[in-house]
């Protein structure tokens, strides 16, 4: 039941910023508006069912069609050696991760930082929130501003903004589908790190969330020592899912977190 409630919201924020085409094995991903964008433009694969090599060749004609780099995100894949080697014997690169799943389970008292203003991002704010998000290799830089504002448009997302004596540092922003929740874009400007701020930040999110008809509150942190961090405010890791990202050109996303 868990893995089910995870697949189905994370296929609903992916075709919250790309359009969707369901096929047997998975689906396809894209955004033609953001090319370069890795989430918005992919082939969703979980089902290893029929012909490999047919389904590797419609994937690259497809991307390919658009001017878009072809590229798999997997799972379930590692008894899939004949699935993987053909990938590299057409010239895919491949990555895999760890990537833990986290349940906001139970409520953590913090003292406010009374220098700490937080807001919901308007019209008035927004510019402020995309230039600290820009500023952050884990959001992909400066391609975040054209995602930050398709996913402003949407009622599904909130957006938050903290101030730190004044000064916007922080971001944060809260997916909403049926009765789940997702935390993303979690970012903080270098020069203000180690001053709590993200636990002030979602501290104050949970609070909002509360108020929402919401039964489960997720985070999909991107490391280790990330997750340490989602742990202190009361998320806990209950599984790990292992993930492959397969392409054809362009950077890894390991790559691109360490700003290479």
């Amino acid at each position: 039941m868990i893995e089910t409630y995870i697949h189905q919201l994370d296929i609903a924020y992916l075709s919250s910023f790309s359009t969707k085409i369901e096929k047997s094995w998975g689906y396809l991903f894209y955004n033609e508006n953001q090319p370069t964008y890795y989430d918005a433009n992919h082939a969703n694969l979980s089902s290893y069912e029929g012909n490999t090599e047919e389904i590797i060749n419609e994937v690259i004609d497809f991307y390919q069609r658009k001017n878009i780099i072809p590229r798999f995100y997997l799972t379930h894949y590692e008894k899939q050696e004949a699935f993987l080697t053909s990938l590299k014997d057409k010239g895919f690169r491949f990555e895999e991760f760890e990537s833990p799943v986290q349940l906001w389970q139970r409520n953590v008292e913090i003292a406010v930082d009374p220098k700490v203003t937080i807001e919901k991002v308007t019209t008035k704010n927004m510019q402020a929130a995309i230039e600290i998000e820009c500023q952050i290799p884990e959001l992909g830089g400066s391609i975040r501003e054209k995602a930050f504002k398709e996913e402003f448009a949407q009622e599904c997302y909130t957006h938050y903004l903290l101030k730190y004596d004044g000064v916007p540092c922080s971001t944060a922003c809260v997916f909403f589908h049926e009765q789940n929740a997702r935390l993303e874009s979690v970012a903080t400007l270098k020069e203000y790190r180690g001053k709590g701020l993200i636990g002030q930040l979602i501290h104050y999110i949970q609070e909002e969330v509360k108020k929402k008809n919401v039964e489960r509150f997720w985070v999909f942190p991107i490391n280790e020592q990330v997750e340490k961090v989602y742990q202190k405010s009361g998320f806990e890791t209950i599984m790990n899912i292992k993930v492959g990202h397969a392409f054809l050109g362009g950077k890894s996303v390991e790559e691109i977190r360490k700003g290479l």
